[in-house]
């Protein structure tokens, strides 16, 4: 007697639809970044910082509030709006800087305070739309294709951005931007998520200062996601600033030319993308808990072989076996995370989520960097690596986790 494995069930259609434009949008918006940066940068580092942080401050500063009102209102009108603001924002930003005038900086920290406003919105709506649109069963697949996409387009953005700044400069790029928010409107027009709130789960009475606290409470309260969120945390202050800072910063100290340097950071995105794609098409381990933990041990021995090489070899070695193990601790912990939030508040435990990478990334950027500083590179590397392996090895130990 034979029998026929059955085969894996499609994502959902509309999923896949609303994933493609939100994947234009990623580009668009990585291109128009780079864009941002550079033309900051011809007024000295500490201009190209300041735009830098007006997106990363008012986003963080807003991302709880976001949250509570995507839970509210509904993430696809959240996201509606939020497209609508983009495309209004890059098609006055391109008509401003367009022609041979220079680009005054203040209009650069006006254009990078927009786009983290609207992100502090936007993110958590978007964030929560996978389960939305899709079955629990399928969900690890769903968030591996699109941990898979977020990291081709940021392999692309920045090469598209400086393409488009060579041929029609800043106004060029936030005309090619303007186009992709124009898409992910009509294509959000087409989707309509089944499960998506629009206040019937919040109490009018209710503030949304008060239920953005309430989504924090909710977190800190459920064993499997305040576990998340410190892992998350870790995994944030831990393994993030490897590449964009302590792996630029091993490549000066060897003497390695900037293509070098470039192959190790894209060693990373590629191990990243890797395991995205095979988790997408076969699915995730049974225990997701584990399959993060695994992950964030692997990542361990990657960055502990980029410190500790002497050669360009080893270091992308180490920088490709550091993104296997963070695509393997993403691609299990997104799906913990989203399908352990009540659908009440989907938004607002992305919101969390949201807060608390940029948070432990902040943090251990200034940290990190000034210990580079004064002892060098290799030994802030190194620590990345045992906070990161603690940190799989703690997630062992926490039952929540262990067993989910």
């Amino acid at each position: 007697m034979t029998t026929t494995a059955l085969p894996r069930p499609c994502l959902p259609r509309p999923y896949l639809l609303w994933l493609a434009g939100a994947q234009a949008g990623l580009l668009g918006d990585a291109a128009l970044n780079f864009a941002l940066g550079w033309a900051a940068s011809g007024y000295g580092g500490g201009a190209a910082g300041l735009v830098l942080t007006a997106i990363t401050v008012s986003r963080t500063a807003l991302v709880l509030l976001g949250g509570a009102v995507a839970d509210r209102f509904g993430a696809r009108r959240v996201m509606l709006a939020g497209d609508a603001v983009m495309l209004a924002a890059t098609v006055a930003l391109a008509l401003a800087v367009a022609g041979d005038r220079g680009v005054p900086l203040w209009l650069l920290v006006a254009a990078a305070a927009v786009i983290g406003t609207v992100d502090a919105f936007y993110l958590p709506a978007s964030g929560s739309m996978p389960r939305r649109l899709v079955p629990a069963d399928r969900l690890p697949r769903a968030l591996a294709l699109r941990q898979a996409g977020g990291q081709s387009a940021v392999l692309l953005g920045a090469p598209l951005g400086g393409l488009l700044v060579a041929v029609g400069g800043l106004a060029g790029a936030a005309a090619a931007d303007a186009v992709s928010f124009g898409a992910v409107l009509l294509v959000l027009l087409r989707v309509r998520p089944a499960q998506d709130r629009s206040g019937s789960a919040l109490p009018a009475r209710a503030g949304l200062l008060g239920e953005a606290a309430a989504g924090v409470r909710l977190a800190l309260g459920d064993p499997l996601l305040r576990a998340a969120l410190l892992l998350t945390g870790a995994a944030a202050g831990a393994l993030l600033p490897v590449v964009s800072l302590l792996g630029p910063l091993l490549a000066r100290a060897h003497g390695w030319a900037a293509g070098t340097a470039g192959l190790v950071t894209g060693g990373q995105a590629a191990g990243v993308l890797a395991v995205a794609a095979l988790v997408a098409w076969r699915g995730g381990l049974p225990r997701a808990g584990v399959g993060a933990a695994a992950g964030l041990c692997t990542a361990s021995v990657g960055v502990a072989l980029l410190a500790l090489s002497a050669g360009p070899a080893g270091a992308v070695t180490g920088s490709t076996v550091t993104g296997i193990g963070s695509g393997l601790f993403a691609c299990h912990l997104g799906p913990l995370v989203l399908g352990g939030a009540p659908a009440s508040h989907l938004s607002r435990v992305q919101a969390l989520l949201t807060l608390v990478q940029s948070l432990a990334l902040v943090l251990s950027t200034g940290l990190l960097g000034a210990l580079a500083d004064a002892t060098g590179a290799a030994l802030p590397t190194l620590l990345c690596a045992l906070a990161t392996a603690t940190a799989g090895l703690a997630a062992l130990a926490i039952p929540a986790l262990r067993r989910a």
